[in-house]
């Protein structure tokens, strides 16, 4: 079941990041910096299994842009759909907001096209996306692939 993250689901968010920043393309947060944004977050957690199994999180940068960030599932529950579910509850969200566009920053390129998501140049982004930028420890070497999903382009 996918709903919104808890206060007290923050240290296992953490962890669950802080575990797969190693093993995939995610940047770990600070627990100061998902305590702040909590209200972005979703979990997925399923009957009989009492850890969080996923996350994502839907951040609004400006009155009609929003990004998709921090997606991961567990590595023993990758494979069914955990992911999809929660990138579609973000959509989901992200229509309800009113939000137009919505961007990632990631080298699932497949995955994120399957949701309509598009390759958009890096130098057109946001200047307030730079701002979260320079804070990366990726910065200025990024690897991850800008991809667009006009909302106003899909049901």
């Amino acid at each position: 079941m996918i709903r919104k993250a808890k206060l007290q689901e923050i240290p296992e968010i953490y962890r669950l990041l802080a575990e797969c920043s190693g093993q995939w393309n995610v940047l770990p947060r600070s627990l100061a910096e998902l305590y702040s944004f909590v209200r972005d977050y979703f979990v997925y957690r399923e009957d009989g299994h009492e850890a969080i199994l996923g996350v994502a999180a839907l951040h609004v940068f400006w009155e009609n842009l929003g990004e998709i960030r921090s997606v991961i599932v567990a590595p023993d529950h990758q494979g069914r759909g955990i992911g999809s579910q929660l990138v579609a509850g973000c959509l989901a969200e992200a229509r309800t907001l009113g939000l137009e566009q919505i961007f990632v920053l990631t080298d699932c390129l497949d995955f994120f096209r399957r949701f309509g998501f598009q390759e958009f140049p890096r130098e057109k982004l946001h200047p307030r996306i730079w701002a979260d930028c320079v804070k990366c420890v990726k910065f200025p070497d990024c690897d991850e692939v800008p991809m667009v999903l006009e909302l106003t382009d899909t049901p």
